[in-house]
C-alpha cells in the first residue's frame, strides 16, 4: 500500500518490469473465459421484504469485500482506486477511443480490460486460486499514456497522477519475491509486515493461544527497537479503535504483554471505516430479518465487527446454524485461512444467495442418509463425532459473493468447537457450478480422445455428487480428541486404541488449540485432501448415486468420471507448485496432487500419467484410469490413506501428519512420472480460470431492482463501476489512506527479512 514515487514507499530494486512478452504464467490471456451468474428467476421469487433483506446483506458483503485488497498486497488498494477512477469517468468503450488515439492496439487495450477485470474479480493483483501475481500484458509506457491522458486524470490530475506514481512500478514488477503470495523470502503478504518470518508467525500464534485470542481477524506488524528487541503489534479488525472508553470483554485484551522475550501489543481498528459501512447495512438488514435467529445473528455480527470480537462472531454463527432452511441464505466475516501463509488468519468474504429447491431436495436426502454413510468411513467409531448434528444442506443460487473468489461449495463455520458440538451448514452454489465448470471439448487437456465425450457428458453431474459428499461427509466427519481447560477428555483414554499403532492414544488437542493453529501451514490443504478423499470413497456407494438419480450404467459413468476428474486435477495441480521455493500455492490443488500420488502408488495399472507429444508437435501428456480397477485397487488404497489422515488429525499428531502429507506432496523428477518435468508441459497447456460477472441490486424507492451485466471483461468492469454509486470516491480515498498508513511496513520489499530460514 503506498503513495508518491520520489522516495517511493515501495522501492523496487532492479525492477523486473513486465512488458508485452511477460511470462504467460503472470498474465491473464486476452481470450479468458467470462461468464455471468444467473440468479434472475430465484430473485424474482423473493417477496419484497426478502429482497430488501438480500439487498442490504449484499451491500454489507460488497463493502466488506474491499478489505481483501488490504489483505492481499501493498499496492492492491491503489490499483483498485486507480481503476475505479478511470472507469467512473469513462466507461470501457469511451476509454477505448482514448486508448487507440494514444497508440494502443485493439489487442493491447483488450489486455488492459482483462487485467482490470482480473483485479476486480480477485480483489487484488494476485490470483485468488494459486496466489500468483498477474500483470498487465502491454508495455508500461503505453498504459501510462492512457492513464495520464484519461478524462479522470484531466478532472483530478494530482490524485490520478499520485495513484499511478504509487502503484505503477509495482503493478508491473515481477521481482522474484513479488511473484507469489508468501511469507519472508517466499513471497509477499499483507497479513504480516514485510520483515516477518515464519518464526515470527509461530511465536505470534503461541502468544495468541496464551491469551485465548483467535487469529482469524488479525494482522501482525513487527518493529525492531533500538535495543534489537522485536516489538509486535497484533491488530484486530474493528470499527472501534484501541482508545475507545467502552468497557467490554474486548477492551481488557487491548494491552501490552511480555512474551518469550518479546513485546506484544494488542490493538484494534484495522479496516475501521470499511467495517463501519458493513455494520450500517447489517443494521438495515436486521429490519427485514425473517425470524429471531436472523436478528440475533446479525446483532452478533455487528458486535463482532464493531468490537473486533471473534467470540461475538461465533455467537452469531450459532444463531446462523440454528436458522434452518432460510429463503435468503448468507454468511459474512473473516472466514477462510487459505491465503494466510501461516494458515490461521481469515480472509474477508460475504455471500447472499437464494435456495434452489429442486437440487436442495437431493441434498436433504443425502443428509437423511448421512448417519448411515458415516459408518462406512474407514476409521473406528471412536474417531467419529459422538453425535451427528444434522446440518442444513442446500443448493443456492448466488446473488452476491464478495471476496477474492467464488467457491463451488462451502461447509461453515470454520470454528472447530462449534463444528464438533453444535454443527455446521453445507451449501452447494448451483449457479456457480453451472458456469464455472462448463467445459469445451477443444479445451480439454491430458485426456484420451475416448474419454473426452464421456467426461463432458458427466463432469457436471459427477461434480454435484463430489461437492455434496466433500462438504457434508468430508468436512462434516471426524472427531478431534480434546482435553479441556479443566483437564477432562472427550474420549476414553483407557479403551480408545489408535488403529495405526495398536496402542492407546498418545496425543490430543489441549484447551485453546485448534486444527488450524496446530497444523498451521498444512491444515487447509490436508483437510481439503481428507474431504476430497471421502467424496471419492463414498461415491462408490450405490445408495449415494441413487439419491442423485443415477443407476446402472449411468451410475458407473458418474463414478468413473469423478475419479478421472480427480486424477486429471492432480496433474493440472502442478501449475500451482513453485519449484524454486518447493512450495504449493493452492490448498485444493495440492490435495488433488496428493490423491493422484496415492492412486499411482496403489499400482496394478490403476492410474498412469505418460508424457507424449501433441498433434501440434509440442510436449503433452495423457492421464489414464482403468475403470475396472477402481473398486478392486483404488478403493482399498484410498481406505488405508483416509484412515491414516483421520487418525493423525483426531490425535493432533502434527509430526506424523506432516511426514505423511508432505511426503505425498513432494514434487520430484523421479521416474516414471517425472513430475517436475511434467510441470513445464502443464504450464504450456494451462487454461486460466473463468472470470465471473455478478449482478448488483439497487434500491429504487422501496423496491429492489436486479441489475445484470454482459459476460465480458467490459461487463465485469461496468458491474464494479456501478457497485458503489453513492460513495465510490470516498471509498477510494479510504483505501488509499488505510494503505498509506501502513506502507512503511513494506519498505525495501526486495530485501529478504533477516533471520529468514
Amino acid at each position: 500500500m503506498g503513495e508518491p514515487e520520489a522516495g517511493s514507499e515501495f522501492p523496487i530494486g532492479a525492477a523486473a518490469a513486465a512488458g508485452p512478452m511477460a511470462d504467460t504464467q503472470y498474465v491473464l490471456p486476452s481470450d479468458i473465459g467470462v461468464s455471468s451468474l444467473d440468479c434472475r428467476e430465484a430473485f424474482r421469487l423473493l417477496s419484497p421484504t426478502e429482497r430488501l433483506y438480500a439487498h442490504h446483506l449484499s451491500r454489507a458483503a460488497w463493502y466488506g469485500g474491499l478489505v481483501v485488497l488490504l489483505q492481499t498486497s501493498p499496492e492492491a488498494p491503489y490499483i483498485y482506486a486507480l481503476l475505479s477512477r478511470l472507469f467512473r469517468a469513462q466507461d470501457p468503450d469511451q476509454l477505448r477511443q482514448h486508448a487507440l488515439a494514444e497508440g494502443l492496439t485493439e489487442e493491447e487495450y483488450q489486455a488492459f480490460l482483462v487485467y482490470a477485470a482480473g483485479v476486480y474479480s480477485n480483489m487484488g493483483n494476485y490470483k485468488s486460486f494459486g496466489d500468483t501475481k498477474f500483470v498487465p500484458n502491454l508495455p508500461k509506457e503505453k498504459l501510462e499514456r492512457v492513464i495520464l491522458g484519461s478524462k479522470a486524470a484531466q478532472q483530478h490530475p494530482e490524485e490520478v497522477g499520485g495513484l499511478w506514481q504509487t502503484c505503477g512500478e509495482r503493478m508491473f514488477s515481477l521481482e522474484s519475491r513479488l511473484r507469489h503470495l508468501g511469507l519472508g523470502r517466499e513471497g509477499i503478504t499483507t497479513y504480516f509486515s514485510g520483515n516477518c518470518t515464519m518464526e515470527d508467525a509461530k511465536m505470534a500464534q503461541d502468544f495468541l493461544d496464551s491469551q485465548n485470542l483467535s487469529a482469524y481477524n488479525t494482522r501482525l506488524f513487527k518493529e525492531v527497537g533500538q535495543e534489537g528487541k522485536p516489538h509486535y503489534e497484533v491488530r484486530l479488525a474493528s470499527v472501534l479503535g484501541t482508545e475507545c472508553s467502552q468497557d467490554t470483554e474486548m477492551t481488557s485484551k487491548l494491552k501490552s504483554h511480555e512474551f518469550q522475550g518479546s513485546h506484544f501489543r494488542v490493538t484494534r481498528g484495522d479496516y475501521a471505516p470499511i467495517l463501519q459501512k458493513v455494520v450500517e447495512h447489517l443494521e438495515k438488514a436486521k429490519t427485514y430479518a425473517a425470524n429471531s435467529h436472523q436478528e440475533q445473528m446479525l446483532a452478533q455480527y455487528i458486535e463482532s465487527f464493531t468490537q473486533g470480537s471473534v467470540e461475538a462472531h461465533k455467537k452469531g454463527s450459532r444463531f446462523w446454524i440454528q436458522d434452518k432452511g432460510p429463503i435468503v441464505e448468507s454468511y459474512i466475516g473473516f472466514i477462510e485461512s487459505y491465503r494466510d501463509p501461516f494458515g490461521s488468519r481469515g480472509e474477508f468474504e460475504g455471500f447472499v444467495a437464494m435456495v434452489n429447491k429442486a437440487m436442495s431436495a437431493k441434498f436433504e436426502r443425502l443428509v437423511a442418509s448421512a448417519e448411515q454413510l458415516l459408518k462406512e468411513l474407514p476409521w473406528p467409531p471412536a474417531f467419529e463425532k459422538d453425535k451427528f448434528l444434522t446440518p442444513d444442506f442446500t443448493s443456492l443460487d448466488v446473488l452476491t459473493f464478495a471476496g477474492s473468489g467464488i467457491p463451488a461449495g462451502i461447509n461453515i463455520p470454520n470454528y472447530d468447537d462449534l463444528r464438533q458440538t453444535e454443527g455446521f451448514k453445507n451449501v452447494s452454489l448451483g449457479n456457480v457450478l453451472a458456469v464455472a465448470y462448463a467445459t469445451r471439448r477443444e479445451k480439454l487437456t491430458f485426456l484420451e480422445e475416448d474419454d473426452k465425450d464421456l467426461y463432458i457428458r458427466w463432469k457436471g453431474p459427477s461434480f454435484d455428487v463430489q461437492v455434496g459428499l466433500h462438504e457434508l461427509l468430508g468436512h462434516g466427519s471426524g472427531k478431534l480428541f480434546v482435553q479441556d481447560e479443566k483437564g477432562a477428555f472427550n474420549f476414553d483414554q483407557e479403551t480408545v486404541i489408535n488403529p495405526e499403532t495398536g496402542e492407546q492414544i498418545q496425543s490430543w488437542y489441549r484447551s485453546g488449540e485448534t486444527w488450524d493453529s496446530k497444523f498451521s501451514t498444512i491444515a487447509s490443504s490436508y483437510e481439503e485432501c481428507r474431504a476430497e478423499s471421502v467424496g471419492l470413497y463414498l461415491c462408490l456407494n450405490p445408495q449415494v448415486l441413487e439419491i442423485f438419480g443415477f443407476e446402472g450404467a449411468d451410475a458407473e459413468d458418474v463414478v468413473y468420471v469423478n475419479w478421472l476428474n480427480m486424477v486429471r486435477a492432480g496433474l493440472l495441480a502442478l501449475e500451482f507448485y513453485t519449484p524454486e521455493a518447493a512450495s504449493w500455492r493452492q490448498a485444493h490443488m495440492q490435495a488433488r496432487f496428493v490423491i493422484l500420488r496415492v492412486l499411482l502408488e496403489a499400482g496394478e495399472g490403476l492410474v498412469s500419467v505418460t508424457p507424449t507429444t501433441g498433434s501440434d508437435g509440442r510436449p503433452d501428456a495423457r492421464v489414464r484410469l482403468d475403470r475396472g480397477k477402481i473398486r478392486s485397487v483404488g478403493k482399498p488404497a484410498l481406505e488405508r490413506f483416509l484412515r491414516r489422515l483421520q487418525v493423525l488429525k483426531s490425535t493432533g499428531d502434527v509430526a506424523g501428519g506432516r511426514a505423511l502429507y508432505e511426503g505425498y506432496a513432494a514434487v520430484t523428477d523421479a521416474p516414471p512420472e517425472c513430475f517436475l518435468s511434467l510441470r513445464d508441459t502443464v504450464l504450456l497447456r494451462k487454461e486460466s480460470r473463468k472470470l465471473i460477472v455478478q449482478p448488483n441490486t439497487r434500491l429504487e424507492g422501496s423496491e429492489v431492482q436486479l441489475l445484470e451485466y454482459e459476460a465480458s471483461a467490459a461487463g465485469l468492469i461496468q458491474s464494479f463501476s456501478e457497485r458503489f454509486p453513492e460513495d465510490g470516491p470516498e471509498l477510494e480515498e479510504i483505501l488509499a489512506q488505510l494503505a498509506s498508513a501502513d506502507a512503511c511496513f513494506w519498505k525495501g520489499l526486495c530485501e529478504a527479512p533477516s533471520g529468514q530460514a
